[in-house]
């Protein structure tokens, strides 16, 4: 499940992710809240809450390959926030394929990561 966080405003936008990830959070959530705020800012900062993370479903894998590939210039700065190895390995694949710039957070840093993916 992916919800978007309360914390988004402007071109900054966040999202926590708990369990699985689907193809439907991409198809339902992801493409088009992406989708809509790239077409009014241009470019975007993206917050991805990952310490519930559990997986993603492999009928997910192309879409999220997808996701990358249409978004990947248009996210300037990819904040993703965890508590282990898995969210650091996930920033350091992020960054040539899905942002600008990716960097990871510890879940207590996260309003560091906001400050940070918001440019200041």
């Amino acid at each position: 499940m992916i919800e978007k966080m309360s914390e988004s405003a402007g071109n900054v936008v966040g999202y926590r992710v708990v369990g699985k990830v689907t193809k439907e959070d991409y198809t339902e959530t992801l493409f088009p809240e992406v989708g809509a705020l790239v077409a009014q800012e241009g470019s975007i900062g993206l917050l991805l809450q990952l310490d519930e993370l559990t997986g993603e479903e492999a009928k997910a894998w192309g879409t999220d390959i997808k996701f990358g590939k249409e978004y990947h210039k248009k996210i300037e700065r990819l904040a993703v926030v965890g508590n282990g190895r898995l969210e650091k390995i996930i920033a350091s694949l992020a960054d040539p394929f899905y942002a600008q710039d990716a960097k990871y957070f510890h879940t207590d840093d996260i309003d560091t990561a906001w400050e940070w993916v918001a440019g200041n």
